[in-house]
């Protein structure tokens, strides 16, 4: 039993597994109640029915030319619809966030959702074709498939995603709400904006604020790919470092033998002194062995003799102590 919770411990860790986030029930009924309101509104305005009779009376009502001192002021307003401006500010906002935090997940969600953004309103803009209010060309029709790009309100659905993506990446459930707030605010006056300049039906702002409401709400399905992604970029920046200093991975040439002082070694305070790589042998009389014997500062090895030790140098006594000598009989110990 033992063995085996050692062996466990052992083992490496397995790398996380990221997993798509699972959607509260709050959510996915939102997802759902505002998936049916989408294809509501795209379906009344194919058949024609009393939304297409109510763009028109807004539309013949003409709110610029009812209130024209609003003019000035919403015409600088419905820029906070358009992709371009309001993309760059948000981006350098999320840009400041992610460089203080040392993530990249704040861009990667922006750029995420204006994707979706791009790919689905996009869509229907070009399949559905609808004309806009100031090119209709008969009085109670639809307009539809007429080679238009204005169903839905794009400027709607780009103010929708756009502010709510800060609300999206809120931290606290407090900046969450009040963010929340302020993009449904902005959204709202960019959609009614665009309907009192003239330029969207009123069933467009409705799909748009719809369109852009879908994205913020599946985005939690995106998470597991911007996870990848950011992943992916910081490994490249890890690779892209190494070659541009010139760095590669040294190999493990194994513990290394190190060389202690004499006098530690003789001490006891170190390891013993690594042996120098024994030199080949050489027979006796070698015209070798006396310019190695000579570099050692000696003389030649003389067959059937002792080596002589250098001049000045003291050969040390082997220290044994006196007794009987091998295979002589012991003497007695007599007293006195």
């Amino acid at each position: 039993m033992r063995t085996d919770i050692f062996a466990r411990l052992d083992r490496e860790p397995e790398p996380p597994k990221i997993e798509a986030p699972r959607m509260s029930r709050h959510r996915i009924a939102l997802f759902g109640g505002t998936l049916a309101f989408y294809l509501a509104i795209v379906w009344a305005v194919l058949i024609t029915s009393w939304l297409v009779a109510l763009d028109w009376k807004v539309m013949l009502f003409r709110p610029y030319q009812q209130w024209p001192e609003l003019h000035p002021f919403l015409d600088y307003y419905v820029v906070l619809g358009q992709r371009g401006p309001t993309a760059v500010m948000v981006a350098c906002w999320l840009g400041w966030r992610s460089w203080r935090q040392h993530t990249l997940r704040p861009l990667l969600v922006l750029g995420t959702s204006l994707l979706l953004l791009n790919v689905t309103v996009g869509a229907v803009k070009l399949g559905l074709g609808r004309l806009g209010p100031h090119y209709a060309t008969q009085i109670g029709s639809a307009e539809m498939f007429a080679g238009g790009d204005i169903f839905p309100s794009g400027h709607t659905a780009n103010a929708v995603v756009t502010w709510g993506i800060l609300a999206y990446l809120a931290t606290t459930p407090r900046a969450r709400r009040y963010l929340s707030a302020v993009s449904a605010t902005v959204s709202l006056g960019v959609g009614l904006t665009t309907v009192y300049i003239g330029t969207h039906w009123l069933s467009d702002v409705l799909l748009g604020w719809a369109a852009g409401l879908l994205i913020l709400l599946a985005l939690p399905w995106f998470e597991p790919l911007i996870a990848r992604t950011e992943a992916w970029i910081f490994a490249m920046r890890e690779r892209w470092r190494e070659r541009r200093d010139g760095t590669r991975p040294v190999a493990d040439a194994g513990p290394q033998p190190v060389l202690l002082p004499q006098s530690m070694a003789t001490d006891g305070r170190g390891a013993a002194p690594v042996a120098a790589p024994a030199e080949p042998v050489v027979p006796a009389g070698h015209p070798t062995a006396a310019v190695r014997a000579r570099a050692h500062g000696g003389h030649p090895a003389r067959p059937g003799s002792m080596p002589v030790a250098p001049a000045g140098v003291r050969r040390p006594q082997p220290h044994t102590e006196r007794g009987p000598r091998a295979g002589s009989p012991a003497r007695p110990m007599t007293g006195g």
